[in-house]
């Protein structure tokens, strides 16, 4: 006998009665086992977008195993409600294409975490402007792609270089694209090109702080709290939807280096929850702002 298969259902709606006893009515007329299940409606305060927000992570019996047969069961239910809704097998591993420049934390964090089995993810392709993070992609056995980036290059070469990027997503049916300190700032084509699909971390102290060197800046302010914002990238620089933050407490007797590796631990820590938890369908869309389910 075949055994069942697990599956992630997420979906977004106006809020309204009966969505929740839709869905799972639905699931059980079906034959399918829900093993868990999460909603929030954000209705309670005036600024509110009025959605309400569900993940369900169910097993399928064998003849509902795959997306498009559960796509089909869910049309009349999702019309009804009118709801942006997608089913997510388990049995398939998210694909990602990290990006790099040449700060190699983040880099090197996540592909300890995915070696050792922390983040269940495939990995295609590493790309960076700089050729010194090769050996490393190499010592993981995973490719690795310099696209070059002269100082100062015009709009049409960064944009062709995007394109190349474009074409390595398309290639390996890329889900997200994580910048792990990709110290490129990305034209709006290609924004738009990976909408909720990539994801960018930085240190929380903007809009203070920019440019070279925030954590020396901050240092010089007397800054008692160091954090990093991992978020999904849009066309407005470093303002898109904040999936995760955190902090740590510095003091007077840290130097600027000190806050430096300070900072990139605290980046680590918050890309790789994001990045797990996108790829684990915990992350929903709510206007500027995310859901983020535990």
């Amino acid at each position: 006998m075949t055994p069942p298969q697990e599956f992630i259902l997420t979906l977004s709606c106006k809020d309204a009665k009966g969505i929740v006893y839709a869905v799972s009515g639905l699931l059980y007329q079906a034959g399918c086992n829900i093993i868990d299940s999460q909603q929030f409606g954000d209705v309670q305060d005036p600024d509110g977008t009025g959605l309400f927000f569900m993940r369900v992570h169910f097993e399928a019996p064998a003849h509902l195993a795959d997306v498009a047969t559960l796509d089909r069961l869910f049309v009349h239910v999702g019309q009804q409600f009118g709801m942006q809704a997608k089913f997510h097998s388990l049995a398939r591993k998210p694909r990602l294409l990290i990006m790099v420049s040449k700060h190699g934390h983040c880099l090197n964090d996540l592909l300890f975490r995915w070696r050792s089995g922390q983040l269940q993810v495939d990995i295609p392709a590493i790309v960076s402007n700089h050729p010194d993070f090769a050996e490393l992609a190499a010592s993981y056995g995973l490719p690795f792609h310099h696209l070059p980036l002269p100082t100062g290059a015009p709009a049409e070469a960064k944009r062709a270089q995007e394109q190349q990027v474009e074409r390595l997503v398309d290639e390996h049916e890329i889900d997200l694209v994580v910048l792990a300190r990709y110290m490129q700032i990305l034209s709006p084509q290609f924004c738009d090109f990976l909408k909720g699909r990539a994801i960018n971390i930085h240190h929380s102290f903007l809009p203070s702080f920019k440019g070279a060197k925030p954590y020396y800046q901050a240092h010089e302010r007397g800054v008692k709290l160091i954090g990093a914002t991992a978020h999904y990238v849009t066309a407005d620089l470093d303002e898109g939807p904040i999936i995760e933050q955190d902090v740590e407490r510095v003091d007077h007797s840290l130097s600027p280096e000190d806050f430096t590796a300070v900072g990139r631990d605290v980046e680590c820590v918050v890309l790789a929850r994001a990045v797990r938890w996108h790829v684990e369908h915990r992350v929903l869309m709510n206007g500027r702002k995310t859901i983020v389910f535990p």
